[in-house]
């Protein structure tokens, strides 16, 4: 049995008036979907719109699917505490598949670390907790009678520094080294606390099923090597426990050539921070992973001229499983 499974950062997808509108953006990305051809298809910055009764809609991605496959896919997204879409960067999972359950994680198999800051302006007399900005969309997908899939959609913290009371001039202008050190700090505490809660997600559903076949993919914000990555992975040559070999997550990306191994383009460097990673009862199956990224731009030069693309700034990624 064949799987498709793939994972794309959508880059704030909503309806605009303004340029791109929606209808150009579409033009350029309903050809990016029809391409990976998914069964299952992992989404992040999928944005809501406002609907009657002050309910919120996924109007934006209807459009987008419409005319594709996935126009009859089942949906399931992340949602606030009063169970409606997020207004902005919904994490959405689209499946051809029954998805019997699912659940969304945020600060619920880790308490929030507490800290206090020390440039705040002025100072803080205590320690506050730091939740993580994202949830992480776990799903168990049942792509047969005796399949089951562990589908988890991540979207980690980005590395735009985290505000400091006192220490921003504007939006983009800090007023001091140590403020925007501290923002930058605190970013990286909540990317690698997300990732150290995705990395107990994983070690839970094995402990019920030491064989489960999970997959991890998502915009990690992160390279190849780096601590997020390395939580999630697991890998033995960081645990020093060869008996932790099964619990292992592989990144499909190791079968990639070097020169297509990127899925956004800042400042003239090619980076690979979306990824996916796969369990090694999965690895018989796994066939080939690609990147869609020919015309992948330059994502700094458009917040340069203040004129963004129409596509996304993240390269689509997809893998293909015979399971």
């Amino acid at each position: 049995m064949e799987i498709r499974v793939a994972t794309f950062n959508l880059e704030n997808f909503d309806v605009s008036e303004e340029t791109p509108t929606l209808e150009q953006r579409i033009s350029i990305m309903r050809p990016q979907i029809k391409r990976l051809n998914a069964d299952i298809l992992c989404m992040q910055e999928v944005n809501s719109q406002e609907g009657e009764g002050g309910n919120r809609l996924l109007q934006a991605l209807e459009e987008l699917f419409q005319g594709t496959i996935y126009s009859t896919y089942n949906i399931t997204c992340t949602t606030t505490k009063e169970g409606k879409y997020c207004e902005e960067r919904n994490l959405v999972i689209a499946s051809k598949y029954n998805i019997s359950e699912s659940n969304q994680i945020n600060n619920e198999l880790i308490n929030a670390p507490y800290y206090r800051s020390i440039t705040a302006i002025p100072s803080e007399a205590e320690a506050k907790p730091i939740i993580w900005d994202r949830p992480i969309l776990y799903t168990k997908i049942e792509a047969d009678e005796n399949l089951l899939l562990h589908v988890i959609n991540l979207h980690l913290k980005s590395r735009i520094p985290t505000e400091i009371p006192g220490q921003k001039v504007t939006g983009y202008k800090w007023a001091s080294n140590p403020g925007w050190a501290e923002g930058y700090f605190i970013s990286s505490m909540k990317r690698v606390g997300q990732a150290l809660e995705t990395r107990l997600l994983i070690d839970q559903i094995f402990d019920e099923d030491n064989e489960a076949k999970i997959i991890v993919c998502g915009d990690f914000n992160a390279h190849p090597l780096e601590v997020p990555v390395e939580a999630i992975a697991g890998r033995v040559e960081n645990t020093g426990n060869g008996d932790l070999t099964t619990r292992v997550m592989i990144s499909c990306e190791n079968t990639i050539p070097m020169s297509s191994r990127h899925s956004y383009i800042h400042q003239g460097q090619k980076r690979l921070l979306d990824h996916m990673l796969f369990s090694n009862s999965l690895l018989p199956g796994f066939k080939f992973a690609e990147i869609h990224n020919e015309t992948l731009h330059d994502e700094s030069i458009a917040y340069a001229t203040d004129t963004k693309f129409p596509e996304s700034d993240h390269a689509p990624f997809v893998a293909l499983f015979d399971i």
